[in-house]
């Protein structure tokens, strides 16, 4: 099986041509957990298959590290509007990306040179939608309708979080140090914490001032990654509902910047970010 390992923001996945590339799908979560393992496999956050699709131009199937499925990632659908354009899937430079029965709309930014005319993408800018603030929708379990800056218990520690979903669900909690913050004890914790009847993805964010954010994230069936787009766009929600910044928010991350726009008046998310290829290979 052919495949090409990129990354956003060093956030890394391994993806898979589903135009050329025959898996069945009750092979793939153990494939996935096989291709995933850094240490006897390529090594990566998931795999993320790339398939025909009828509502939209492409289809984008993302599988975490651990080969459970996932509905979506900001960092994961960037890179598959770079690897369709590329690879000349498309020669559309806004193109539309099925994940889970959502679709996104994708602007691509593609830098040519000499030896490549037709260029290579660099940068896309993904149109994620509305945040979802309800909370059984996210899901949170909760007595009010919406949690923002509502107080949760974890190891006899009690923290302050707001839940957003992005098409999959955050807990998004401001505090200092992050930095030095140990996410292996703590990150599963969150993730598996009772009130999330679907697992969370958890962001620890500092503020740094009006327009910029420091954070770390631990993804549920994954683990620490150093970027998470939709953790990203869900932060920027987060903050801007508890008056910390403002709409534009740049996110530093472990692996990079990403840079989001909550468009209020519309009620979108927009993250722009870039898109690598590390290499390509066959297994």
């Amino acid at each position: 099986m052919k495949f090409t390992k990129m990354q956003g923001c060093g956030n890394d996945y391994v993806y898979v041509n589903g135009f050329t590339e025959t898996v069945p799908k009750e092979e793939k979560p153990e494939l996935v957990r096989r291709l995933s393992d850094r240490h006897f496999g390529i090594g990566s956050d998931g795999v993320i298959f790339i398939n025909p699709a009828q509502e939209a131009d492409f289809e984008m199937e993302m599988y975490n590290a651990d080969g459970s499925r996932s509905e979506m990632c900001g960092n994961g659908i960037r890179c598959v509007g770079k690897f369709v354009y590329d690879k000349g899937l498309t020669d559309k430079k806004q193109i539309t990306i099925v994940s889970a029965g959502k679709i996104k709309v994708l602007d691509l930014t593609v830098e040519s040179t000499e030896e490549n005319p037709r260029g290579l993408v660099s940068r896309v800018r993904v149109n994620m939608g509305s945040p979802i603030l309800t909370a059984k929708e996210v899901p949170v379990v909760s007595d009010s309708e919406q949690v923002i800056d509502e107080p949760i218990e974890v190891d006899d520690k009690w923290y302050r979080m707001t839940c957003v979903s992005m098409g999959n669900p955050h807990a998004v909690v401001f505090t200092e140090g992050v930095k030095d913050m140990d996410l292996e004890a703590i990150g599963p914790r969150f993730e598996n914490h009772i009130r999330f009847p679907r697992r969370t993805n958890t962001e620890f964010v500092e503020i740094l001032d009006r327009n910029t954010v420091f954070m770390r994230v631990w993804e549920r069936g994954t683990g620490e990654t150093l970027a998470c787009g939709t953790g990203c766009c869900a932060t920027a929600v987060a903050c801007v509902l508890n008056g910390h910044t403002d709409n534009k928010v740049t996110v530093k991350l472990l692996g990079g910047e990403l840079l989001i726009e909550w468009d209020r008046e519309n009620n979108l998310i927009y993250m722009t970010g870039p898109a690598t290829t590390v290499f390509e290979g066959e297994i």
